[in-house]
This record gives C-alpha cells, sequence and structure tokens, in this order.
C-alpha cells in the first residue's frame, strides 16, 4: 500500500451520491461495509452533491435527497466522532484541484471511461460534467490523499484512472499524492424486483426504510417462476431466496432452501417471511432515523463539523499542490 498520511494511520475514502431514496443495494454493496470500516482506520465519507448535478437538476430535490442520505447513514450506524462525514460541495478546494488535475491529464484517458459511455447509452446528456466525472472524482479521493476506496465492481476503473492522475501530476511536480487502492464488497450482486441488479436507474428497488404497506408491496411484486406449490424448488434460482439469504443467519437460510426444496411451500410464503425479516432487520435503525428527522438542527451541525475537520486536511493537501505547482499559497 502507498505511503501513508497522517502517520501510519490508514486513511479510508468513500462518497454516495445523493440521487434518490438508498436500497438495499446500496446498503449491502457499500454502506454496511462503510461502516464496518470506521474500526480499521481514518474514515472520510461525503455526500457528492456536486457529482449529483449531473442527473439532478432541481434545487429542492437535490437538497432533500442530501438530507435523506445524512438521515440514512447516521441512522444505520455512521459515527460522527469516529468518521469524518460531510456535504462534497462544503468543501471548494476539491474543485480547484480538479482544474489543476485536468492540466495534466490526456484527454484518451477520460474518453477511455466505461461510466461515461454507459450513462450516455443509458439517454443521460453528454454533458462537460459527466466527462469531467473521473477527474473530480479523483480530487475528491487524493485531496485527503487516501489510500483506501471501497467500491463496487462498476467503479474499479475510476480508481484506476486516480492513480493514473496521481502518477502524472506526482511525475510532473514532484510526490504528492499516495496511488489509492481499492476494495470490493464482499457482498453478491443484490437482485432487483425483476432479478436485474438492483439499481435506481432500472426501477427495481426495495428502500432500506420502506415498511408497512410500501414494503409488501414491494416484496410481493418480486418476479418469481410459474412452479406449482406442490413442486420442489430450486432456492438458489429465486431472487426472493437470495434477498433473505442477505438478511438471514446461516440457520434461518438453510431451513427456508428445506423448505423450498421439500415442496408444498410458496412463493407467496417465502414472500411473507423476507418482509417480515425486512420489518425486523432494520427496526432499530428505523427508529433512530426518526428520531434524527426531528433534529435537523443536529444533522446540520454533523455536517458542519465533518465538512470543517475535510477541509483543514483539503487546504493543508492544497497548499502543497499550489507551493509546487508555482502558484501562491491559498489565502
Amino acid at each position: 500500500m502507498s505511503t501513508q498520511a497522517s502517520g501510519s494511520c490508514l486513511r479510508i475514502l468513500s462518497g454516495v451520491q445523493p440521487s434518490g431514496k438508498l436500497h438495499l443495494g446500496n446498503y449491502f454493496g457499500a454502506i454496511r461495509q462503510h461502516i464496518e470500516l470506521q474500526r480499521q482506520g481514518e474514515c472520510f465519507y461525503f455526500i457528492a452533491d456536486l457529482h449529483a448535478l449531473t442527473t439532478i437538476q432541481n434545487a429542492n430535490e437535490l437538497q432533500a435527497n442530501v438530507r435523506d442520505v445524512a438521515l440514512d447513514y447516521l441512522a444505520l450506524g455512521l459515527d460522527p466522532q469516529r468518521t469524518v462525514f460531510f456535504r462534497q460541495s462544503d468543501v471548494p478546494e476539491v474543485t480547484e484541484l480538479a482544474w489543476i488535475f485536468a492540466t495534466v491529464t490526456g484527454m484518451g484517458l477520460l474518453e477511455r471511461a466505461h461510466s461515461y459511455k454507459d450513462k450516455v447509452a443509458r439517454g443521460l446528456p453528454a454533458s462537460v460534467g459527466l466527462f469531467f466525472y473521473p477527474i473530480l472524482m479523483a480530487a475528491d479521493i487524493l485531496i485527503y490523499r487516501s489510500h483506501l476506496v471501497p467500491v463496487g465492481q462498476d467503479q474499479i476503473q475510476h480508481i484506476e484512472i486516480t492513480r493514473d492522475i496521481a502518477g502524472y501530476f506526482n511525475h510532473t511536480y514532484g510526490e504528492i499524492f499516495p496511488l489509492p487502492e481499492y476494495r470490493l464488497s464482499e457482498a453478491p450482486i443484490v437482485p432487483g424486483l425483476d432479478g436485474k441488479k438492483m439499481s435506481k436507474s432500472y426501477g427495481n428497488t426495495i428502500e432500506i426504510f420502506a415498511t408497512g404497506q410500501e414494503l409488501r408491496k414491494k416484496v410481493m411484486s418480486i418476479v418469481t417462476d410459474s412452479t406449482p406449490l406442490d413442486a420442489p424448488k430450486d432456492p438458489e434460482k429465486c431472487n426472493v431466496y437470495k434477498l433473505y439469504c442477505l438478511l438471514a443467519t446461516p440457520e434461518e437460510q438453510q431451513e427456508l432452501a428445506a423448505k423450498y426444496r421439500a415442496g408444498g411451500f410458496g412463493y407467496g410464503q417465502a414472500k411473507q417471511m423476507l418482509y417480515e425479516k425486512l420489518e425486523g432487520y432494520f427496526a432499530q435503525a428505523r427508529q433512530r432515523r426518526q428520531e434524527l428527522a426531528r433534529e435537523p438542527g443536529l444533522v446540520d451541525e454533523i455536517l458542519r463539523r465533518g465538512a470543517q475537520r475535510a477541509r483543514e486536511e483539503a487546504r493543508a493537501t492544497m497548499a502543497l499542490v499550489r507551493r509546487a505547482v508555482g502558484l501562491n499559497p491559498p489565502p
């Protein structure tokens, strides 16, 4: 691993886009890992509202989404005493660093970015911001001189681009930045209601804090095959079973699998078990979220303090960068 900032402390960074309600795919693919990593190093987690501007251009919607993400993370176990938690836009130094990185980065590197081509193929406007996204992401990571970035499989190329950009800068101006590494979540791909990967862009999600009739409706709409009630079923081919396994103990998983294989057990019964498991699994976090929502000033203060700590690190990095490239030190 690269030389670490702040002495021997491992610095971990990740961000989440406030592009809509967080769902089970977000939780098992990223959030749960983020919470666990708080005990393994110095964590910087940010709400990527600048990135979200490439898809959300409604001020009220963006602000509401930012608050929802903050409430979700805090309710699910993020500890603001242990972790630096902040809004991306509250650290303006990151956009300055992104511009400086743009001056040492070749067009070809960005033209090879899969995410840009994929998003354009899905109908998103081909804006300069969407094209520039990997450079801003590199600035997000490198301005805190991060060492480890937990990501999903689809983000690996962005970390490789970040390493390339750090290398270009270091080669041009001297060794300022470590080369960050990625860590993949051990969670399997979380299936959505239709069996595809759970994603807001597919409209197939189950929100983390859905409850009651809203949750039941989602669970009961999970696509299953037409195997008759009395016939044995293969649990490994059933999306209901796959989702249940994310929440259940090994013993509970084995018991449900045996019911599938024995026959006389319908998908409706499996969906009811999944619904009850979801209601209970997030019950404490749901209560905590309701309490936090009644104290908006507390959430604002947590994000403000996080931004203050993040800016201290960002300013220290930019002092080094400005000196290296020949700009005056920051005022």
